[in-house]
């Protein structure tokens, strides 16, 4: 009995006649542990996407980066990564209060190599790691139930020209995005906001800009 496939997917092994081989690749290849080198890889990541759910099966899928390193491994099973101000939507942290199932893809653009590992997971303010990581509002626990790598052939090779400027530094206040600064943003701001506390002036924007609520 697979862990991994469900009907839906062997609707389309059996269609395309590979169940054989899919069954061979779990076998495997997938397995409910980080070893050494899953852990280098993760730990090397300055970014990943991370797709979550919400109690009605809406999905969503983010993007998450940071310094290289800002995903720990904290044991075999169990990986932990900090949430950063963002657009105050929360909808992976909000997600995942109320359905935990995660699935995480890592991926190197310039190795051309990416690693899925799936779990499920907890989002908490007051997890005793969020000091570990400056800037971080809330830090995120997975325990995996699967890691396994994916076939590369279709990565494209792009090499990294800047990390970002906003990434939080210790002793370092990040620069206030520009979309915090316009109009339509700046008087819904958390009182803690720094934009909100900065003497910033920009051009307003008409909320329904398709672009008005991109970091």
């Amino acid at each position: 009995m697979s862990g991994l496939y469900h009907s839906g997917n062997r609707s389309f092994q059996d269609r395309f006649d590979t169940r054989r081989l899919a069954d061979r690749i779990e076998e495997r290849t997938v397995t409910a542990t980080i070893d050494a080198a899953d852990r280098a890889f993760i730990e090397s990541m300055d970014m990943f996407f991370i797709a979550t759910v919400d109690e009605q099966g809406r999905p969503t899928c983010s993007y998450k980066g940071g310094e290289p390193g800002f995903v720990n491994v904290l044991d075999e099973r169990t990986i932990a990564f900090p949430l950063y101000d963002g657009n105050g939507m929360f909808l992976t942290a909000g997600n995942l209060l109320v359905n935990p199932d995660v699935g995480l893809l890592f991926i190197s653009f310039e190795r051309q190599r990416r690693l899925r590992l799936e779990g499920r997971a907890s989002a908490d303010p007051d997890d005793e790691l969020v000091p570990a990581w400056p800037g971080a509002q809330l830090v995120v626990r997975v325990r995996a139930h699967a890691v396994f790598p994916n076939c590369p052939r279709y990565i494209h090779r792009y090499e990294l020209v800047e990390r970002s400027r906003y990434v939080p530094v210790a002793g370092i206040e990040p620069p206030v995005p520009d979309w915090k600064a316009r109009d339509w943003a700046r008087d819904v701001l958390p009182s803690s906001d720094q934009a909100r506390r900065a003497s910033v002036s920009a051009p307003s924007i008409s909320p329904k800009s398709r672009n008005a609520t991109s970091p």
